[in-house]
């Protein structure tokens, strides 16, 4: 398999994620792994006044960026609502290519949630009340660690579970290897930019959580633009099709109109809000959250 071509402005995020892993403003930064001699971070955003002896739910994001690109600051806003609304949430930095190909994204999104759930006594979390989100390639990770199998680190405990308890997913890349009916690249590689299978590191099919799916997962909140080119809208209806036939509960929330990365607050504040108030509800209902969305009202408060 050829190796990707990147930009330098890629090579330079991908080494500023690994060795210099940024401080979040309002965060607590630990480490979860270690990889030579590359600490790799979760930042920590808790509610006011909470204690070691809570257990509170909690959420864990990826971010986005193509496996190759992004940082865990991204999902700052999201991360202090949910905090502000009672939950633990938790940013999660990660590998990018060139160090790794998705396969080694996906084992450090295992390691950070299986981490999370062994020191949740000292983070004052529930350990069954753990959901996993992201957006694109972040989303990407959340799915494929509640569907996929294996991608484990050598040394960890097998016995604390790296699968989260629910889903929250933005425009997520959870169809990677070829399915009738959707075209899983409609944006066409470039000499300079790699494809999907050249990013993997191994079969499409392996990575890929469309492929995965089976009962007894965790319930999952999909929100999607309808004019997405990137990861398209038929991608997130084939895999809510798939979860709901599989006996799961899947939710589409559809942002018409809307294109990639459309939920985030510095690209649009109405769609921000409207995603924070899908995903306040859908957590509600599990029990996890108590009373309505706020998230409007102090939008501005969390930036």
């Amino acid at each position: 398999m050829k190796h990707p071509i990147l930009t330098l402005a890629t090579l330079l995020a991908a080494a500023l994620n690994i060795f210099a892993a940024p401080e979040i403003p309002g965060a607590e930064k630990l480490t979860y792994k270690t990889i030579g001699d590359t600490n790799l971070s979760l930042f920590v955003f808790k509610p006011e006044g909470h204690q070691a002896a809570d257990k509170r739910p909690a959420i864990v994001f990826y971010h986005g960026g193509g496996w190759r690109g992004g940082n865990p600051g991204a999902l700052m806003p999201q991360c202090r609502y949910l905090a502000a609304r009672g939950m633990v949430a938790i940013s999660v930095q990660y590998r990018l290519a060139p160090a790794v190909k998705v396969d080694g994204c996906v084992r450090d999104a295992r390691s950070a949630l299986r981490w999370v759930r062994a020191h949740a006594a000292e983070l004052g979390i529930d350990p069954d009340r753990i959901a996993a989100g992201g957006g694109s390639a972040g989303g990407h990770l959340a799915a494929a660690i509640a569907t996929l199998d294996g991608f484990d680190e050598p040394g960890e405990d097998l016995k604390i579970s790296a699968r989260p308890n629910a889903l929250v997913l933005f425009n997520p890349a959870v169809i990677l290897a070829p399915v009738d009916g959707v075209d899983i690249q409609p944006n066409k590689p470039t000499p300079k930019e790699p494809t999907i299978s050249e990013r993997l590191g191994v079969e499409a099919k392996t990575v890929s959580p469309y492929h995965h799916i089976k009962p007894g997962l965790p319930p999952a909140l999909i929100m999607h633009g309808t004019a997405d080119t990137t990861v398209p809208f038929r991608v997130a209806e084939m895999f809510t099709e798939a979860m709901k036939k599989a006996g799961n509960r899947c939710e589409l929330v559809p942002y018409k109109d809307q294109t990639h990365s459309f939920f985030n607050l510095g690209k649009s504040r109405e769609n921000f809000i409207g995603t924070m108030q899908d995903t306040d509800k859908f957590l509600a209902s599990l029990g996890w959250l108590q009373g309505p969305p706020t998230v409007a009202g102090m939008v501005d408060k969390l930036r």
